[in-house]
């Protein structure tokens, strides 16, 4: 997801015309759309032709209001209007948020909020979702919920691609209060009951491994990402690292100026990657001077989504990088996330273009190919492996492959 600076302009209507035909419109008949309005207003023809498009809305919200058996929840319906209406692109990257979910969304970037303390992926084409991280010390590694599982349910939520965001939101709440989840482990439902605590977002570990190769691991493109990825880079290097293991795998991505900001510790001025907009303007992202020249092997798995296709496929692309493990997910869209209005208490987000890797290679449903491949056995998927564990297959192999680049071999 791409942070949008700029808010969302809502479709007002003032006494203020800037040109074109008028037209006087009883506001009575309006309501829904002008809170507050009485008399008359004046608007454009243009305006005149928006507010006509939502006339069988309004016919049917005044219908309901007037006569409904009993008393409806019009904000309520409101919302549920606004999510068919965006649920109608058929695109499951766009959707709306509530204020809850806003209020939430900007509480996980932040890194804390109520919960249980897993992180999702949800694949759209098998409708399946995985959980990629649990975090430590957190409700659901207590539980026994491991990285792998894939979630079916939360309390009376059938949990799927689609119903994730809403699964998401249920799982938040107020600590000490209990929530059930299922998961699918190898054929098996297995039930867990957890309270919910205060969730502390580990987003970036590191430590030094033998022959002087400095090891991180990065959760997600979110809160300080970029300025920890920074932080623990510099520690490495003090420490002697002579190169380094950048861990992306079951990384689900996140804003994509975090992305560049990273890719811009191990590049000097280069166009990183360009996204795409339907009316063929071009919005380049590139990486200023300043590069370290140490150098960076970066691990990928098929979870590693987004923001990491963009950092990982984009310094591949450029030569800075050697990736090792297997394709990743394959999301190249970008999506802007902005409130509905100036009061910040709801939004959306939808998708608004395609990225693409420096030399116009696409990512959407392609993904990024190791130059390395290396495949977790498949009695090992799901396993925790402690930081720097070299039982973990993966990281030992982009581990020798970092020293033996350090040897200049």
């Amino acid at each position: 997801m791409k942070k949008q600076a700029k808010a969302a302009v809502c479709a007002g209507i003032t006494a203020l015309v800037l040109g074109g035909t008028l037209f006087s419109v009883h506001a009575s008949g309006l309501k829904d759309f002008l809170p507050g309005a009485t008399g008359k207003v004046t608007i454009t023809a243009e305006e005149y032709e928006r507010l006509k498009e939502f006339e069988k809305l309004a016919t049917i919200k005044e219908m309901i209001v007037e006569n409904y058996y009993v008393e409806p929840d019009t904000d309520l319906m409101m919302e549920y209007a606004i999510s068919g209406m965006l649920a109608a692109l058929d695109d499951p990257y766009t959707f709306y948020y509530n204020e809850k979910a806003w209020s939430d969304l900007w509480a996980d970037d932040e890194g804390v909020y109520g919960g249980i303390g897993i992180q999702l992926l949800g694949n759209y084409e098998t409708n399946e979702v995985t959980i990629t991280q649990v975090f430590r010390e957190g409700p659901a590694e207590k539980a026994g919920v491991r990285k792998g599982d894939r979630l079916i349910r939360v309390d009376d939520i059938s949990v799927n691609a689609e119903t994730m965001e809403t699964a998401v939101a249920h799982m938040r709440g107020e600590s000490d209060s209990e929530v059930e989840v299922e998961v699918l482990r190898k054929g098996k439902n297995l039930v867990f009951t957890m309270k919910r605590a205060e969730i502390h977002i580990n987003r970036v570990e590191s430590t030094m491994l033998e022959d002087s190769v400095g090891y991180i691991v990065l959760y997600q493109f979110a809160g300080e990402s970029a300025k920890e990825v920074q932080s623990a880079l510099d520690s490495l290097v003090t420490q002697g690292a002579k190169s380094i293991v950048l861990d992306l795998r079951d990384n689900p991505g996140g804003w994509v100026d975090h992305a560049v900001s990273v890719a811009d510790l191990f590049l000097d001025r280069e166009r990183l990657v360009y996204a795409e907009y339907r009316n063929g303007e071009k919005d380049e992202s590139w990486t200023r001077d300043g590069k370290t020249d140490l150098p960076l092997v970066i691990l990928i798995n098929g979870s590693s989504a987004s923001s990491s296709e963009i950092l990982a496929g984009g310094l591949q692309n450029l030569g800075r990088a050697t990736l090792v493990g297997t394709k990743s997910y394959g999301k190249g869209i970008i999506q802007y996330v902005i409130p509905v209005d100036s009061t910040n208490k709801d939004g959306f987000q939808f998708t608004v273009a395609q990225y693409y890797l420096n030399d116009g290679t696409a990512v959407h449903k392609v993904g990024i190919s190791p130059d390395i491949e290396s495949v977790m056995p498949e009695e090992m998927v799901g396993t925790y492996f402690d930081l720097g564990d070299m039982d973990d297959p993966q990281l030992k192999t982009a581990w020798e492959k970092a020293r033996d680049l350090a040897q200049g071999k």
